[in-house]
């Protein structure tokens, strides 16, 4: 088990947590994803998973769910 925090741009409300939860537990290996929900800012977002995971597949997660970006 691994968890990482992640830097996200983009996210504004609950709504925007919720997206990005759904998109990251879609991921394989993905057992717990956690939002500190900073509106405007950067909000960290904690995944827990199997396997650390690939930049480039936490991006396209975080693309998919919006307009969100790694800081």
């Amino acid at each position: 088990m691994t968890t990482a925090t992640y830097q996200v741009t983009g996210m504004t409300c609950a709504h925007c947590a919720h997206a990005v939860t759904g998109e990251l537990k879609s991921l394989d290996g993905v057992s717990d994803v956690r939002v500190d929900l900073n509106p405007g800012g950067e909000s960290a977002v904690t995944v827990s998973s199997d396997a650390p995971l690939a930049a480039e597949a936490v991006a396209a997660a975080l693309d998919e769910a919006g307009d969100y970006r790694l800081a």
